[in-house]
């Protein structure tokens, strides 16, 4: 581990930098309107119709652990960016490594040993939220600062007010939706709903990657528990198929509105069902070349969205990402641990055989995700302003950072308006971070707005009124909620 940067405020323990106008732009006349904006959206109730955080935390609503295994462990915003700084990976708990006390208070001295490492990060801009509006801490981390920054928040989550569900309440959140194996048999959504005592909307998302690229070696196994879950006999591929629309209702009848994709691309097309199935026989085998494997998971985004269309399901996709980067990394601590990185991807030609058929169908809505945005303005923003079936989903994962969302709103409004986008995203396992990634959107597009209003683009009713549905009405209509 290389020698941690040496903070020169340390002993002076400045204060957070919670500015009440953080955000919100510079100049006196337009931050007046965004104030006024900013103060009518602040405190509406959060909708997160995708994210990762774990449904059993709010079922079994047990105490949070300690500050390492809460703030740090799970967020890999945090710990990535720790990695590059030489930081090992196990240190910090990552993937699933229990740390005892001392490790753990050791753990956090690091990170906030490194905290200069974050300036002008939107983690930054997070964990600062997290610390001073959440736990009331007041002074910058620091080497000096750690320890009683970790006695500061390993009290307070030892009281019934930070508790999961005292949280999810304090929070406003009104609808958190988590992601789901096809065959999960989703008790903790269940026991959720079940609870007259439990207030907010927690529902699963059907996430059905792994089930749909047969070129896995573990598709077989795969492939052998969706039949188990199912009923229905996957030897074959009209088998799998009728799995497939199995599990999906099953998620819909346990409250889930949403399938989530991300494979290497969009590209898709269609192949006829005695193709589909050789492919299928062929990769259950183990013989299917890698040609076949990517038309079949081509094919199966195209019967992703054909099944949408009979149960409702809004079909997102976020294609893009070079998955598990440093196979070390990977074998050592597993997936979803720092290293998925961003590539280049084409939307238009892609989801053409997609569109042509289901693009408007009645039942059919898609939300596309990038984490490419130069096809912002290019691509999604053109097709969501055509197809009603196709929503310009919200920057995010990489992209869900304050420039990049005022790029992004200046890409996509120009040719979709508002009302074709998605809503705020907050896609994160960390939970405690999301009362301050809305926050940070409603900010921004307070000032976004403010300065329509201030070019006379636009008159302040009509802002206030697309601030308020940009955090009610856009999402629950776009995830059908």
């Amino acid at each position: 581990m290389t020698s941690p940067p040496t903070d020169v405020d340390a002993g002076a323990e400045p204060g957070l930098g919670l500015h009440p106008d953080r955000l919100l732009p510079s100049e006196p006349g337009v931050r007046e309107i965004a104030r006024r904006l900013y103060a009518a959206v602040r405190d509406l109730p959060i909708i997160s119709p995708h994210g990762h955080v774990p449904p059993q935390w709010l079922a079994e609503d047990v105490p949070f652990a300690d500050p390492t295994s809460l703030l740090l462990s799970p967020d890999h915003y945090i710990f990535r960016l720790l990695h590059a700084q030489g930081v090992d990976l196990a240190d910090l708990g990552v993937g699933g490594r229990r740390l005892d006390e001392e490790a753990s208070r050791r753990a956090w001295r690091t990170f906030c040993e490194h905290w200069r490492d974050f300036r002008g990060t939107p983690s930054r801009f997070w964990m600062e939220s997290e610390l001073g509006d959440i736990f009331g801490v007041t002074v910058r981390p620091s080497a000096a600062t750690a320890d009683s920054i970790y006695d500061e928040i390993a009290a307070r989550l030892a009281t019934p007010s930070f508790r999961p569900r005292a949280l999810m309440k304090r929070f406003g959140i009104e609808v958190l939706a988590t992601t789901d194996d096809p065959v999960d048999d989703l008790a903790h959504h269940r026991a959720l709903r079940e609870d007259d005592t439990f207030a907010s909307r927690v529902i699963p998302t059907f996430r059905p990657d792994r089930y749909l690229e047969p070129a896995r070696t573990d598709f077989g196994e795969l492939v052998t528990a969706l039949g188990a879950s199912s009923g229905e006999d996957t030897g074959s591929y009209t088998g799998y198929i009728a799995a497939l629309e199995s599990r999906r209702r099953y998620f819909v009848e346990h409250g889930a509105v949403s399938s989530d994709h991300s494979h290497a691309d969009v590209l898709t097309l269609t192949l006829e069902q005695p193709e589909a199935a050789r492919i299928y026989a062929a990769a259950l085998r183990g013989e299917a070349t890698d040609a076949e494997a990517t038309a079949f998971r081509r094919h199966m985004l195209v019967e992703m969205a054909r099944m949408a269309t009979d149960d409702g399901l809004v079909m997102t996709l976020h294609p893009g990402v070079h998955r598990n980067h440093s196979s070390a990394t990977l074998a050592a601590f597993g997936p979803d641990t720092g290293h998925d990185i961003p590539v280049s991807v084409e939307f238009t030609r892609g989801l053409h055989p997609l569109l042509e058929r289901f693009g408007t169908a009645p039942r059919f809505q898609l939300v596309l995700f990038t984490l490419d945005e130069t096809v912002f303005s290019r691509e999604i923003a053109p097709l969501a302003g055509f197809y009603a079936s196709v929503y310009a989903g919200a920057p995010w994962w990489f992209l869900d950072a304050p420039e990049a969302v005022r790029r992004y709103r200046g890409a996509v409004t120009e040719t979709a308006g508002f009302y074709r986008t998605s809503g705020f995203i907050d896609d994160t396992r960390a939970f405690l971070s999301i009362p301050a990634r809305h926050d940070m959107s409603r900010r921004l597009d307070s000032a976004y707005l403010a300065r329509l209003v201030a070019e006379h683009r636009l008159q302040e009713d009509e802002a206030l009124e697309t601030a308020i549905d940009l955090v009610t009405t856009i999402p629950r209509k776009a995830f059908k909620l």
